[in-house]
């Protein structure tokens, strides 16, 4: 969908991105992770030439974005930025319908689309006519990810799109980014310097640093098989969150005892992660959970049997 070839770009003496390649899958996320000057937003910003590069090629679904204008090019790519951008003396309806009202969309089709994503999004349809500071930081944040969806484009561009937020809303609005079937058939490229947040979110993480590609690969490929030292530190202060956040329980499911207790709970599915399934065992006053896979068989665990699988499962995939 998406693919640069050696593209490079200086902003006077400063390489800010030095011959980089890779390729973006359709329908998958990736994000562009690394400490602030790695040249994660310039990389973001060339796929949509807000900023043209150097040298180096920027090709998507088989065409070099050069040869295309840069406003049409722009209006097929949503483009979600930290600070949200909506305009201060537009209703939300009127900022949603920027796009829309480019590309000379009628009205009714316009307004069935916004309904539709706000909706989706949780948000009020109170908000349509609210200006922008009426809303909290999460509601403008869903305004903005509105906008940038308004026309169903099939390229998301996101530019630290949730960090602005406090902790609470983001991790909310995360989990909602997650379960929204409308992201689910986007090509998606992200940028943050969040670690947890890359990990949740992507299939596919590119770690940065001094406009350099470190290592590209799964969220497990990055914990369990780091290219080099400078990806192995990166992660240290958080590997065991993370750990805990990218095995699920299929992984684990084998290292699990089946000893079996009846409850009247709904079991947790195996896709969940090792995190969840440890905040739910939490949260029972039993202190076990019954865990069902995709062939309906039922396991009950307790937080020792489930931590004594994950370390298992770790020690397996570190020594192979």
């Amino acid at each position: 969908m998406i693919e640069l070839k050696s593209v490079s770009k200086s902003f006077g003496n400063t390489q800010a991105v030095k011959q980089i390649s890779f390729k973006v899958n359709e329908k998958e996320n990736l994000v562009l992770l690394g400490t602030s000057g790695c040249g994660k937003t310039t990389t973001l910003k060339m796929i949509n030439r807000l900023i043209e590069p150097d040298s180096g090629e920027i090709i998507i679904n088989d065409e070099d974005i050069t040869n295309q204008n840069p406003e049409i090019l722009r209006r097929g790519i949503g483009y979600v930025m930290q600070n949200i951008g909506l305009f201060p003396h537009y209703n939300i309806a009127e900022n949603i319908s920027v796009v829309p009202k480019l590309l000379k969309w009628d009205k009714e089709k316009t307004d069935q689309r916004i309904i539709d994503l706000i909706k989706k999004l949780h948000l009020p349809a109170s908000c349509l006519k609210m200006f922008p500071h009426e809303l909290s930081g999460g509601q403008q944040q869903r305004v903005g990810l509105a906008r940038a969806l308004v026309t169903d484009p099939a390229i998301l561009l996101m530019d630290e799109p949730f960090g602005a937020l406090d902790n609470v809303t983001r991790a909310s609005i995360q989990a909602e980014f997650k379960a929204l079937e409308e992201l689910k058939r986007k090509t998606i490229v992200m940028v943050t310097h969040d670690v947890q947040e890359a990990f949740e979110l992507a299939d596919r993480v590119c770690l940065m640093d001094q406009g350099e590609i470190i290592q590209i690969g799964t969220p497990k490929d990055l914990l369990y098989n780091p290219i080099n030292d400078f990806a192995r530190k990166f992660l240290d202060g958080q590997r065991l969150t993370l750990e805990f956040k990218v095995v699920t329980i299929d992984d684990v499911w084998s290292y699990l005892s089946s000893d079996k207790i009846s409850t009247e709970e709904k079991p947790l599915l195996s896709s969940s992660n090792v995190w969840d399934a440890m905040e739910k065992i939490r949260s029972v006053s039993k202190g076990k959970v019954q865990i069902s896979n995709q062939h309906n068989e039922i396991k009950s665990v307790d937080f020792q049997q489930l931590t004594q699988a994950f370390n298992r499962y770790k020690y397996n995939n570190r020594h192979e």
